[in-house]
């Protein structure tokens, strides 16, 4: 008869899958991400190892040579991409995050200003805010840095946005898509009265909504409303809104969507 009190369960219970991501190093991941091009490189290394104070200087020496488009998309936004993909690993926490995204704004400015127009063509807008009455906006803010880490504009109205507030900032920017965050059951009242607000006004654009407060189903009961239960799937929904997907056929594709098969 088997004795199982002296059986070592060790490797029948290890998830090799997940030991060999969690052996994986940073440096291993960011490689597979960064330029090659030296200068650019600099750019988006000082974004994800948390070099705020030297992220100008070495802007600036990659204007020298390099497009502020390229410096934006092939070292800042790329440094982003290396700090989101440790984020969604678990290596990365919050605070790492918002230290980097403080890093890639520093040299965004810089960049920016180097622009003929100021600015440089995004893939869209999106206006983002945490519900009224609601005073968390963590969740938020990391969608805003990934979004704008993938190439999106954002406007951020911040957090306890009033509905008006929201309904007239998506009237003034005209994005292509709304965001918001709920955390608490008291706020989320909030995204259905936006909703149809915006619907009376004749715009007819994704609401994707999110935080600890709401559900899929919450979601879907309000014309627009679009779920994301994670605010890395914010780049993703994006994207497909880009490509044409109205709130629709988000709803309708998005276990496709989540599980990659979109």
């Amino acid at each position: 008869m088997l004795d199982f009190d002296n059986v070592n369960a060790d490797k029948i219970l290890t998830r090799y899958d997940i030991k060999m991501e969690a052996a994986e190093k940073p440096e291993t991941i960011a490689a597979r991400i960064l330029p090659k091009d030296p200068l650019l490189k600099k750019v988006a290394d000082d974004v994800w190892t948390l070099k705020g104070k030297l992220v100008e200087e070495d802007v600036k020496a990659a204007l020298k040579s390099h497009s502020p488009e390229e410096v934006i998309q092939n070292g800042l936004l790329k440094g982003m991409d290396v700090t989101s993909e440790l984020y969604g690993r678990g290596i990365y926490y919050l605070p790492h995050v918002m230290v980097a995204s403080d890093a890639m704004t520093k040299g965004m400015k810089l960049a920016e200003g180097a622009l003929a127009s100021g600015h440089m063509k995004t893939k869209g807008t999106i206006v983002m805010h945490a519900a009224e009455g609601d005073p968390h906006d963590i969740g938020k803010n990391i969608a805003a840095v990934l979004l704008k880490s993938n190439g999106f504009g954002v406007v951020d109205l911040g957090r306890d946005i009033l509905v008006s507030d929201v309904v007239d900032a998506v009237v003034k920017n005209k994005p292509m898509m709304v965001t918001g965050t709920a955390l608490m059951t008291t706020t989320m009242s909030a995204f259905p009265k936006i909703a149809e607000r915006l619907e009376e006004k004749g715009i007819n654009i994704p609401f994707i909504c999110a935080g600890g407060a709401v559900n899929r189903e919450y979601v879907e009961s309000y014309p627009m409303g679009v779920y994301a239960e994670k605010a890395a799937q914010g780049p993703g929904l994006a994207t497909k809104a880009v490509e044409g997907w109205d709130w629709r056929k988000l709803r309708d594709k998005w276990d496709d969507l989540m599980s990659g098969k979109a």
